[in-house]
């Protein structure tokens, strides 16, 4: 059977690849490994009770514009909710509950007339953030044109970019090392800086809502994953699960296509795996190939634990919380996703390498310990079970001196790489993957619909 594009990956890259294809009438088959879709984020069913559970936490921002988009596209764009503007309840160490809430004022303004009016930070502290105005404003224009300096060297680490920036050790603890952590999934002290405060300049940018935090309303196989399959299977496309794929590569050539023991046809190729999974799913002389399958296999990972706890009553004062300078940093109450009847709450640690081994008995525990430490609530609450998901690679290592990420584009004629592993200038998150799966498509695209000049591979 022939297609016009195979994609290799049923997560987030590869289905926002996919249904850009679809969209723009190439037919599309998806092959996705595992028995569902969704890859690292995606849904299980629990085996105690059937419901479903997140494999972790997803976050989305209002800056995510492409994944609005491919929300949009595929329907499922009711499926998140988005605040007006930025809102985030904090209980620091001490057990102090503030709320950072920051006004409608253009960017990046509405941030910090938010800090100057948090509690939570004394007035010397909170005036240091008007420092920042600074190099988030330079990274902006340097995103924007590709003229000038970035404000921040690859071997920064972001909490001495921080600390260079005139960043108070207050303001550092309760908001930019939470935001951080949260966005790279490494400590301050770890990761490098650049990818940060091109966070913080998209976060930051024109859109007033672009800092505003939005949550699943749908378990995330349901949110996105299911709706993309619907998309693409009505424009014509295929999707197949439990299909491990192979690509055999020979020079600068794809030889062959084998998905599940069978062979297909496609003119292009995109391979939407995680970077961990790269070198089982090509094969041959790989040729071309070659630099990036070794990068692939000397890049670093770090881990996120995330542990499900049910109890007999309500113990959030909203939808989340975050919990700086604990194990687990951040608590989310699920009845958004499965409504008033669950006391269902998910705590997050990120960055989690020195917590990931530890048994599930200690982590229950420790979450519990954490929260009932943090919230009076907790504190008269009942247990009813709890559940440890752990997710050891859940992103490549943004510390310095970790191997160059591909382009999308690779020198095997038809081949595109897409996941938020490849070079999108944004850390592993749900936007790098579907800016990623966007950028693989229209490179495909664009070559398709000028086939008939004689599209260059340089161009393609």
């Amino acid at each position: 059977m022939k297609f016009d594009v195979a994609v290799i990956g049923g997560g987030l890259a590869g289905l926002s690849a996919a249904a850009r294809l679809a969209a723009g009438g190439a037919r599309v088959l998806v092959a996705e490994a595992r028995p569902g879709l969704g890859g690292r984020a995606s849904s299980f069913a629990d085996p105690t009770t059937g419901e479903p559970v997140d494999n972790g936490q997803h976050l989305l921002l209002g800056c995510y514009h492409e994944t609005f988009e491919f929300l949009g596209r595929v329907g499922a764009g009711g499926n998140v909710r988005l605040q007006a503007s930025l809102e985030v309840a904090m209980v620091d160490e001490a057990g102090r509950e503030t709320m950072l809430r920051c006004p409608s004022l253009p960017s990046p303004y509405q941030l910090l007339a938010g800090i100057l009016r948090w509690r939570a930070v004394g007035l010397r502290d909170r005036l240091s953030a008007l420092r920042m105005v600074r190099p988030i404003r330079q990274a902006q224009r340097v995103a924007l044109t590709g003229n000038g300096v970035f404000p921040a060297s690859d071997a920064d680490t972001v909490e001495h970019w921080l600390t260079r920036w005139g960043q108070a050790r207050r303001l550092r603890e309760m908001l930019w090392e939470p935001l951080a952590l949260a966005a790279l999934n490494q400590p301050a002290r770890e990761a490098a800086a650049p990818v940060f405060v091109r966070v913080l300049a998209q976060m930051l940018g024109p859109g007033r809502a672009d800092a505003s935090i939005a949550m699943p309303l749908r378990p995330l196989t349901e949110m996105y994953a299911e709706p993309a399959r619907a998309f693409i299977e009505s424009h014509g496309g295929e999707v197949r699960v439990s299909s491990p794929a192979r690509v055999r590569i020979e020079g600068k050539r794809v030889v062959e296509i084998e998905i599940r023991g069978g062979r297909i046809e496609a003119e292009s190729v995109i391979i939407a795996v995680p970077w961990f999974a790269l070198a089982e799913t090509i094969v041959g002389g790989v040729g071309a190939i070659a630099p990036v399958l070794a990068a692939s296999r000397q890049a670093a990972a770090s881990p996120i634990v995330t542990v499900n706890l049910w109890f007999d009553r309500d113990v959030l004062p909203g939808p989340f919380v975050g919990l700086p300078g604990r194990t687990f940093q951040w608590a989310f109450d699920k009845r958004q996703v499965f409504g008033d009847s669950a006391a269902h709450l998910s705590l997050v640690s990120s960055g989690a390498a020195g917590v990931v081994a530890e048994s599930n008995e200690r982590l229950a525990a420790l979450a519990c310990d954490e929260l009932s430490a943090a919230l009076p609530a907790a504190r008269s609450a009942r247990l009813l079970r709890s559940l440890v998901v752990r997710e050891r690679r859940a992103t490549f290592s943004l510390a310095p001196g970790q191997p160059r990420r591909p382009d999308a584009r690779t020198l095997v004629d038809g081949l595109q790489l897409a996941g938020d592993w490849t070079e999108t200038g944004l850390p592993a998150t749900i936007e790098g993957a579907v800016v990623s799966g966007h950028r693989a498509a229209g490179l495909v695209l664009r070559c398709t619909n000028t086939a008939a000049h004689s599209c260059p591979q340089d161009e393609c």
